[in-house]
């Protein structure tokens, strides 16, 4: 035995859910779900090995957490009230995690009554009092208390030391670090957590203290109960008031901090000395539940599982991992490697009906699309792909040749005997087609007169599941090659390399057929590995409600509002194009009379020559590629200044030219010839938080609070004897706000349909009028967006002291929204991700990022992210639920032709308007039930009109 003992005391608990979150569920031969328990044998298993390489442990512990009550319930009720209950996949798999840890044959040490913590506690002391060091190997802030030498060390022993090891970080903790965390040292500890408590474990604390404060108060007066004992001498501030309203929860708050060092040890200390890890019990235990690849490390490792240095990844593994980074793979399913020589080409009506029945057979099928553009509604349709299992798909080529009327074409079906084959497969209730970015294969298909159902999406399932996260914390888009990369580690065969690119691009019809079923079976065949690896993690990463509930019915809706379009005049876009040029001309004159001289206002170096070197406007700064700065930030801070009028004429030119090029220009080009409608393309998975996205043209940015954009939305109309109607949610995210954060002000105004912004000046300001509204208006929305002092300063034109004391004003007359905002981020840091109230998640990889700029982003958005989130589902459940609802009231004449944000709008007979209201006002108004009932109503504004803009 070593001269010094090294105690190493894992904190469990910590290990189990980082496991959770860091890897997709897995389950074993059994069908339980095992993926925590893969992920927590892995991080043991590394630890030990890398433990033994820093001539480790001679002692080492697992301690557990053995329920979620403890002695301190009884203290206060509500202490870890807020924590939700674990996932339903991940509570079978705590006892199988105590199973893994006898596996290595270490100590797994649990006590009713008692936290994990109090334990690792109360064996830290007792190993330091006895002259051993103690390492803590967790990153949990409450921990922190413990580190430092043992004062008291029993008689006859020298002190002993703890530390802590953060695995996440590979930090070693000591009390420099400590102080360094917190600004104070470790015995202080617990009085900072004690002032600025814990919204994660629901430690009261003193409302308004953050830890910045908490810690001045205890650097200041020395101790907590110092702190406190001062404040009724302390000069008149908000800062005192809370002082003497928040003692009683202060002191209260301490105690919950408090570890219990003086637990009774359920294994003596000698009995926690680490020996061999025999592999006998460890390979059964691997082996039964199916964890191959850690068998295969264990038997074929450098290192022999009789020795603590077994622990060491197989040779191959290590090449594996060099490859790629950890965690951009996930654990796959048993699939062989993509081989596209396994691949056929159906060219015959009989091999067709050979694979059509083979998919009736299976239940299901990939199905992909090729065609003669990106434009589903304008494409013509050169082939399908189906696959039915890894390397088990064909290509059936419907249009290739030449265009030419002397070119040769190759043996294929005709395509519309082939589209009669697959239709009743491809309407079949009883078989499940899968695709990537399926809603395109609907539109093409649809043209054709088939009506592709059932559907899964794997780009929406991965969306569901990993919105905001790569495996790789890099990253973390939901196409097909990007998703087949980073889960298979496998790149598909590029378009490019097909089909070429410039001027010898040629169309896919024109590919030689061996090459173009590679190309396409391949695509199948990918999009149903990737269907056989995400779907069944919905399930376990408690994703079907949002996926079936929500994304998946929203497919066919959407394809069809894309088929359906919208009409615009093409006469009234011609003359506002004509109005803009003649407008930007103008200016064009107007900025070159004031600058002197003229030169080219679209050039940033040119205009910020003028600005600043010619003119010398002050303010102006060089980036690195040496020329100045003219965004608009810039450009409005300018405008600001009296002096400055050519800030303002060049902001006008450039919304004009945008304008003119994006909207008036862009929309005569995207009329469809055979519709003589504009057909956008919405996205699924554009937006982070869940809303849809429309590109082609992008036509929810128009904007709509100046007279120009107003003119645009003129020139979209309905066909003769129709009107258009947008119905559009109030305010939904105040409203969403007020009920997720808890605001009985705001709900009670809500709930009388008071002027919400009025409300909120009046708390703010103590009185209403034009200039306190349209304030409070600007606060209530950037407060949900996470601005910061600075921010909320440039929207109002004032300090950022005065900002700051509006922010403060605002949270102490709505405290539920700062404890929403403080809990909000405390969840996103602990778990990763924020949720919807329906079970959407987002994550932000980078929300603890040490680049400042990142992590305050991730603030930010993590913030909105679950109002946003969830409107966006609410309005989804209306658009899934709308078509049905309108037809059950005999309103089939009714189309849903445009989302945007939250406003639906529709094309209808005149004669229909207030019966489709009806209709309307309810579908939306209960979106959100029956998963959930808000304390707030959902008002919607309904109108209607001969043109978008008269709907408003």
């Amino acid at each position: 035995m070593a001269d010094k003992q090294h105690l190493y005391l894992v904190d469990g608990s910590s290990y189990i859910f980082r496991a959770y979150h860091r890897l997709p569920p897995l389950t074993n031969p059994q069908g339980t779900p095992v993926g925590a328990v893969y992920g927590y044998t892995t991080m043991l298993w590394k630890l030990a090995d890398d433990l033994h390489k820093a001539d480790g442990p001679t002692h080492l512990a697992v301690i557990l957490d053995a329920s979620g009550v403890s002695f301190r319930n009884e203290i206060y009720d509500q202490y870890k009230a807020n924590r939700p209950e674990p996932p339903e996949d991940l509570k079978p798999q705590f006892p199988l995690i105590r199973d893994a840890t006898r596996a290595f044959s270490l100590p797994c040490i649990e006590e009713e009554g008692l936290e994990a913590d109090d334990l690792i506690a109360s064996y830290a002391r007792a190993a330091a009092k006895r002259g051993w060091d103690v390492t803590i190997v967790s990153g949990d802030k409450d921990l922190m208390q413990l580190v430092g030498e043992e004062v008291e060390p029993d008689d006859g022993f020298a002190p002993g030391k703890v530390d802590m090891l953060d695995t996440m970080k590979n930090q070693r903790i000591g009390i420099p670090e400590v102080i360094e965390k917190f600004g104070v040292p470790p015995e202080k500890v617990g009085d900072v957590l004690a002032l600025m408590g814990d919204s994660v474990d629901n430690v009261p604390g003193i409302f308004g203290i953050g830890p910045k404060t908490a810690t001045k108060l205890i650097q200041e007066h020395g101790s907590l109960q110092a702190a406190l004992d001062a404040a009724p001498d302390m000069k008149k501030s908000k800062l005192k008031e809370r002082l003497l309203e928040g003692r009683e929860m202060a002191e209260l708050s301490r105690v919950l901090v408090q570890l219990k060092e003086d637990c009774a040890l359920p294994m003596q200390l000698d009995d926690l000395k680490l020996d061999a890890v025999p592999k006998e019990p460890l390979a059964e235990f691997l082996a039964h539940h199916g964890f191959t690849s850690l068998l295969k490390r264990l038997d074929g490792g450098t290192g022999s599982p009789a020795r603590k240095t077994d622990l060491h990844p197989a040779k191959q593994d290590n090449q594996a991992r060099a490859a790629a980074p950890e965690g951009s793979r996930q654990a796959l399913p048993e699939m062989p490697p993509v081989d596209c020589s396994a691949y056929e080409c159906v060219q015959s009506m009989e091999r067709l009906e050979h694979w059509i029945a083979r998919a009736f057979a299976a239940r299901k099928v990939a199905l992909d699309t090729e065609t003669s553009s990106l434009d589903a509604l304008q494409a013509s349709l050169t082939g399908i792909s189906l696959a039915l299992g890894p390397n088990d798909a064909c290509y059936i080529p419907l249009g290739h040749g030449g265009t030419d009327m002397f070119a040769e074409k190759p043996e294929q079906i005709g395509r519309d005997a082939a589209l009669a084959a697959l239709k009743p497969l491809l309407e079949s209730d009883a078989v499940l087609k899968i695709g990537q970015n399926i809603k395109y294969d609907l539109n093409v298909l649809a043209r054709h007169g088939i009506a592709v159902a059932p559907v899964d999406d794997t780009m929406i399932i991965s969306f569901a599941l990993d919105a905001g996260r790569s495996m790789d914390g890099i990253g973390g888009g939901h196409g097909m090659d990007e998703l087949c990369q980073r889960h298979f580690g496998h790149t598909p065969i590029a378009f490019k390399d097909v089909c070429g690119t410039g001027k010898k691009a040629i169309p896919f019809g024109e590919v030689p057929l061996d090459r173009a079923t590679e190309y396409a079976a391949e695509d199948a065949d990918v999009t149903w590995r990737l269907h056989r690896l995400l779907h069944p993690r919905l399930a376990h990463e408690g994703s079907t409600r949002i996926y079936e509930r929500v994304d998946r019915p929203l497919i066919p809706v959407v394809a069809e509002m894309e088929r359906n379009g919208i009409r615009v005049d093409r006469a009234a876009l011609a003359r506002l194009s004509e109005e803009f040029a003649t407008r930007i001309g103008e200016i064009e004159a107007e900025v070159h009379e004031i600058a002197g001289q003229e030169f080219t206002i679209g050039s940033p170096k040119q205009l910020g020559e003028i600005l600043f070197d010619k003119m010398g406007y002050k303010g102006g700064r060089k980036g690195k590629s040496g020329q100045y700065s003219t965004d608009q930030a810039m450009l409005e801070k300018l405008a600001a200044q009296d002096d400055a009028p050519i800030a303002q004429k060049v902001l006008d030119w450039r919304q004009l030219s945008k304008l003119k090029s994006t909207y008036t220009d862009a929309l005569q080009a995207a009329i469809n010839p055979e519709t003589g409608r504009v057909h956008t393309s919405y996205s699924l998975v554009g937006a982070q938080t869940g809303r849809l996205s429309s590109t082609d043209p992008n036509l929810q940015n128009i904007p709509i609070r100046t007279e120009i954009g107003r003119q645009i939305r003129t020139a979209f109309v309905p066909e003769a004897g129709n009107v258009l109607l947008a119905a559009d949610y109030s305010q939904i995210e105040l409203r969403l706000a007020a009920h997720m954060a808890d605001v009985p002000p705001l709900k009670e105004a809500f709930a009388r349909g008071e002027d919400i912004h009025a409300r909120t000046a009046e708390e703010l300001f103590g009185h209403v009028d034009r200039d306190t509204r349209a304030r409070a208006k600007t606060i209530n929305f950037a407060i949900l967006y996470g601005i910061s002092r600075w921010g909320l300063a440039t929207r109002l034109g004032t300090e950022p002291d005065e900002a700051q004391a509006m922010i403060d004003r605002y949270f102490e007359r709505f405290p539920g929204i700062q404890r929403y905002i403080v809990a909000t981020l405390e969840g996103v840091r602990e778990r990763g991700y924020s949720q919807t109230l329906f079970g959407r998640k987002t994550w932000f990889p980078r929300i603890s990022s040490k680049n400042q700029a990142e992590r305050q982003g991730s603030e930010r958005a993590a913030i909105n992210a679950p109002i946003q989130g969830t409107s966006a589902d609410i309005i989804k459940r209306a658009m899934v639920r709308m078509l049905p609802a309108l037809q059950d009231a005999g309103l089939g004449n009714v189309k849903m032709l445009l989302q945007v944000h939250d406003e639906l709008v529709f094309e209808l007979p005149e004669s229909e308007v207030e019966a489709a209201s009806k209709v309307i006002e309810k579908v939306m108004g209960e979106a959100a039930l029956p998963a959930i009932s808000l304390d707030v109503p959902l008002a919607v504004e309904i109108g209607h009109g001969t043109s978008w803009d008269a709907a408003h």
